[in-house]
């Protein structure tokens, strides 16, 4: 019997799995694997156990406290959560991005990520709503930041509410790149959170093509408050964990399907 199978050190992996998720509320596989060094075999079965017990919910790609549908992780959560795939995926986004283009860009740490990747463009026009996003690029000298009004949602560091909309409304750009906590076939891309969700829907308004940025533990989540629905998303980009049938699914709705290898899966 190996260390992994051997029950005493199961029930301290199986506890530092809960420890974990109890501080993340959600978690991706690969990242719980990598946390507890056991392979994600393991610790998908692992979570299967926990699940009988009524400690956590499976996730498509992950875990979550149970009845955490709609809830919404801190921001500095969300940065640490995916980091690679999050960078595979915004390096992937900013080839859709031109000089001399108008763009919104939605918050979320992926977007902050994309924002990054663009401080180069010139004469590009960024409209925001997001604190990071607009710090990213205040220093690059060929992007005129546009930031809207609105509330701080401290969660998201993001400005909501009906200041934010009405800044929109009557704003016309190319491409809408935003993200969210999931992304279905059925439902589209959703937030928890009603405000964030009515703040997204102005945000997609301005735009004549919506480009969805999602990592593979929010394919195939559902949360409470619909974005975007999944015949106006005409671009999504992920990485190449995410579930292929949601990907086939949403590619014969009509959405363009980009998926971005990780560099530790190139084989370089």
């Amino acid at each position: 019997m190996t260390d992994e199978t051997k029950p005493a050190f199961a029930a301290e992996r199986r506890e530092r799995i809960l420890e974990l998720v109890r501080a993340n509320g959600t978690m991706a596989l690969r990242d719980i694997a990598s946390q507890v060094r056991a392979s994600e075999v393991t610790v998908r079965r692992d979570i299967r156990v926990l699940e009988a017990e009524g400690l956590i919910d499976r996730r498509r790609g992950g875990a979550a406290l149970p009845g955490r549908l709609g809830h919404e992780p801190s921001y500095t959560q969300r940065s640490g959560t995916s980091a690679p795939e999050k960078l595979a995926i915004a390096s992937a986004a900013a080839r859709l991005v031109q000089d001399d283009d108008a763009i919104v860009l939605g918050p979320g740490s992926t977007t902050e990520a994309l924002a990054r990747e663009i401080v180069g463009r010139r004469n590009l026009t960024v409209v925001t709503n997001s604190l990071p996003v607009a710090e990213v690029l205040a220093g690059a000298p060929g992007v005129e930041v546009v930031m809207t009004g609105g509330s701080l949602r401290a969660k998201t560091l993001a400005l909501v509410g009906t200041a934010a909309e009405q800044s929109l409304a009557g704003l016309r750009v190319h491409r809408a790149f935003v993200s969210g906590n999931g992304v279905t076939a059925e439902r589209g891309l959703s937030t928890p959170n009603p405000a964030v969700g009515s703040t997204d829907r102005a945000l997609v308004a301005c735009a004549e093509e919506v480009i969805v940025l999602a990592d593979h533990t929010k394919v195939g989540a559902d949360t409470m408050v619909q974005t975007v629905p999944p015949e106006n998303i005409a671009h999504l980009i992920t990485d190449n964990h995410a579930d292929p049938e949601v990907l086939m699914t949403l590619e014969d709705m009509g959405t363009l399907v980009h998926v971005a290898v990780l560099e530790v899966d190139r084989g370089e």
